[in-house]
């Protein structure tokens, strides 16, 4: 089988169940495991690199507003590797390629490769990806055992912090302006023993203010800015504690928010185990350096 993975959870996925082999072509974003970067990119973003977080949200918001696309696909790398299966998503425009737009490259190239469609919205929805990514790749038991090994590990950290102090927590997924977290980020800082404050599981992120992130009283905020590794992350944080926006006192953190909380993979767990680690250290110990980092 030859597949094409346009979204980097799921070349991800891909490779934890032992279908690496078969994935001949991903995005510039897809880098995780490493040996995906060298597979054939066949989808790359429309924005110029270097920009601030305030100008990737202007400029996003105006091609939105303007019908364009963020990503583009590279039609000619994706008739000659001759796919078999592409995998893409209709769930973020933001986030990569919208299954529209490879509906319509395929039927232009005259190409009969399946498309199947990701839309992960929970931590549940995450993992039933996993087995239906198995079952695609003929690779179903492999994800049955990894989907296995990830509720292990949910139903460990669960264990741990049960009947702790739940911290009023907020997870920013943008800084500039600020972004109250969707999907199944509220539902990771519940499982990490938070009590998480804007945004609700399932749901969309939304824009917010300052104003409003003061007056959901966080008593812990973490900064997991869609995009970003951890060292962009904690500047990201930085900015915002030199902004001076946040009620005095309460702790600041970045992590590492491509590896562990924007993309709807395997990693997410880690994630989970993170906030754990930040919020209850005397329970689960001190986060991993290369996944979390206080900065206030």
């Amino acid at each position: 089988m030859r597949i094409v993975s346009l979204l980097p959870s799921t070349t991800e996925v891909l490779f934890a169940v032992g279908a690496g082999d078969d994935v001949v072509g991903v995005t510039f974003e897809c880098d995780h495991p490493p040996e995906a970067r060298t597979r054939r990119i066949v989808s790359t973003s429309a924005l110029p690199e270097g920009l601030t977080a305030a100008e990737i949200d202007r400029m996003v918001s105006a091609r939105m507003l303007a019908g364009e696309d963020l990503y583009h696909l590279d039609e000619g790398a994706l008739a000659g590797l001759d796919a078999d299966l592409v995998v893409t998503q209709d769930l973020c425009a933001v986030c990569a390629v919208d299954v529209s737009v490879v509906d319509d490259a395929l039927a232009h190239l005259g190409c009969r490769a399946d498309v199947l469609t990701i839309d992960p919205h929970t931590l549940d929805e995450v993992l039933d990806s996993v087995l239906t990514l198995g079952c695609s790749s003929g690779r179903a038991d492999a994800a049955e055992l990894l989907v296995g090994e990830l509720r292990a590990r949910l139903a460990a950290v669960d264990g741990a912090v049960a009947g702790m102090r739940r911290p009023r927590t907020l997870v920013l997924e943008w800084t500039d302006p600020p972004f109250a977290p969707g999907h199944w980020v509220p539902e990771m800082v519940d499982r990490a023993g938070g009590l998480g404050v804007l945004g609700a599981a399932g749901e969309k992120s939304f824009r917010t203010t300052w104003d409003a992130v003061a007056a959901a009283e966080p008593q812990v905020v973490v900064v997991a800015p869609c995009g970003y590794h951890l060292d962009g992350a904690a500047d990201l944080a930085a900015d915002v504690v030199r902004r001076d926006v946040l009620p005095t006192g309460i702790p600041v953190w970045a992590v590492d928010a491509n590896a562990s909380f924007a993309r709807p993979g395997p990693r997410l767990v880690d994630g989970i185990e993170a906030l754990g680690a930040i919020l209850h250290p005397d329970a689960l110990g001190a986060p991993a350096a290369a996944m979390a980092r206080r900065i206030a």
